[in-house]
């Protein structure tokens, strides 16, 4: 008898065990095994259930929201000094859900991951790119909306391709997906690295760059909503995903973020709000 139980716990210690290691779903591989498969929805439940992230933001009354305030136009200051934007359209609605304040905050983008996990703020939610140094640093939502990387040049500039901008000065905004892509191109170019894709189109309009290399969501309202002479390249670099990012340990938060999203898309809210920022709806939200 004890040697059949000693055998028993030695069967029990090579079965594997399945960890989550965050609330997206594709953050897999096509390799992971049936078993996984089947068990990663007990898993989200469960992590989300040991962990006091969502009841915090439940019982403060407040759900605090980090962004550049200059992004648009996923979230901006406008004229009036209000803080607008489609993420911001789309937190308010989930926090309106909740029963809590969608606080916003401004944040330097640079230093963003520490702004998060200092605890300055619940999560980074304005066109946040997905990128395997953020899944790394952060736990990220599924994604929600689909984005290119692009280059952005004056309208009567002799740039037409990719290949016209060897030797050329680009300007980036630091602490961006595009600064690393741009970086790891390896093409021959200047990068000059500023705070803002604000300040990046400056430089562009006042001829002090040739080009600025940033989301093709960004560039394309800057042409339509102002009707500056700008002009995006046909070729780019990276097609990427926006993704909200939360603290490696705020399954509970994340998820239900996630599953409010999901209800605002059957529902017809997302597609509303999508609409009002772009003509149609292109979120990715399932």
């Amino acid at each position: 008898m004890k040697k059949n139980f000693v055998k028993m716990l030695a069967a029990l210690a090579l079965v594997p065990t399945l960890m989550f290691a965050g609330c997206a779903s594709g953050s897999g591989t096509e390799n992971e095994t049936t078993t996984a498969a089947e068990n990663t929805e007990a898993g989200e439940t469960a992590d989300a259930a040991e962990d006091g992230s969502l009841q915090k933001v439940l019982d403060s009354g407040k759900f605090i929201l980090g962004l550049d305030a200059t992004f648009k136009p996923m979230g901006y200051t406008d004229e009036q000094d209000n803080i607008v934007g489609f993420d911001i359209d789309l937190a308010e609605e989930v926090c309106k859900r909740m029963g809590v304040e969608l606080v916003k905050q401004p944040v330097d983008w640079d230093t963003k991951e520490q702004d998060l996990n200092a605890g300055n703020i619940d999560c980074i939610w304005n066109g946040l790119s997905v990128n395997p140094e953020r899944a790394e640093a952060m736990l990220l939502s599924k994604p929600y909306m689909k984005n290119d990387m692009i280059f952005m040049v004056k309208t009567d500039s002799e740039i037409a391709t990719i290949a016209d901008l060897d030797g050329k000065t680009i300007a980036v905004q630091s602490g961006s997906s595009a600064q690393t892509i741009l970086a790891e191109s390896g093409m021959n170019i200047t990068a000059v690295e500023l705070g803002t894709n604000v300040e990046c189109i400056q430089q562009l309009e006042l001829d002090l760059v040739d080009a600025v290399f940033l989301d093709s969501i960004v560039a394309n309202y800057e042409i339509t909503s102002t009707g500056k002479a700008f002009t995006v390249l046909p070729d780019g670099l990276s097609p990427e995903e926006y993704a909200v990012g939360f603290r490696k340990d705020d399954a509970a938060l994340c998820a239900e973020v996630e599953k409010i999203l999901s209800e605002m898309k059957a529902d017809g809210t997302v597609g509303e709000i999508s609409t009002k920022w772009f003509g149609s709806d292109v979120t990715t939200i399932q």
